[in-house]
């Protein structure tokens, strides 16, 4: 089932997710789309790097909305924060997002936050890396934290955009968009490559 978040446009944009950050910041963009949900199974395979793991996982969501949708411009993306080369995935629940916080506590964690543009088959895939260093704090202020925000849907267990900034000591990155989880730098070139206009022109309604 599509999810119609503005009127269609002649040339139909699709965002693969059905994350609120990922639509929330398309919206930005002033461009009609719609959202799926993709069927993707996320697992790593064997050996595979964080980068390539989040570059996959954006081509195969564009890929399964783009199947279905002959025509469409469809957007993948794919956030896999790494850790000493681990993956950090969506804690769930406050435990696990604690025990994330306490490894990545005084440490500098890569988010790898990946995007694909695909047209039938047609697309272009690629990545903008994000440094965070993550400040020493004590498990107190990292438990309110957690109970203020319930950040158990954020792979690495802090909203940049929100509260979590305030466990960060520095971000480093070409697209501050990128941390949230859809770089719309990247993005609006991709979508100008494809013909659309950036910045979009109001629509104009007849009195």
């Amino acid at each position: 089932m599509t999810n119609s978040v503005v009127a269609t446009h002649p040339a139909p944009i699709i965002l693969a997710s059905s994350s609120p950050y990922r639509r929330e910041l398309l919206t930005r963009l002033g461009l009609p789309f719609s959202y799926q949900t993709p069927a993707v199974d996320e697992t790593p395979l064997p050996h595979e790097t964080t980068l390539a793991l989040a570059l996959r996982l954006a081509e195969l969501k564009a890929r399964a909305i783009a199947q279905q949708n002959p025509g469409a411009w469809v957007i993948g993306s794919d956030q896999v924060a790494d850790l000493f080369g681990a993956v950090l995935g969506k804690p769930g629940n406050f435990e696990r997002a604690l025990a994330q916080l306490q490894l990545m506590r005084g440490n500098s964690v890569q988010f790898h936050t990946a995007l694909c543009v695909m047209r039938d088959g047609q697309h272009t895939t690629l990545s903008v890396p994000t440094t965070v260093q993550f400040r020493d704090l004590p498990d107190a202020i990292l438990e309110a934290y957690l109970h203020t925000e319930q950040p158990y849907d954020c792979a690495g267990s802090a909203k940049v955009e929100g509260l979590g900034i305030s466990l960060l000591e520095s971000v480093q990155s070409d697209d501050p968009t990128a941390l949230i989880g859809l770089p719309l730098i990247a993005l609006s070139g991709l979508l100008r490559n494809a013909g659309f206009e950036l910045p979009a022109k109001p629509l104009v309604h007849n009195q």
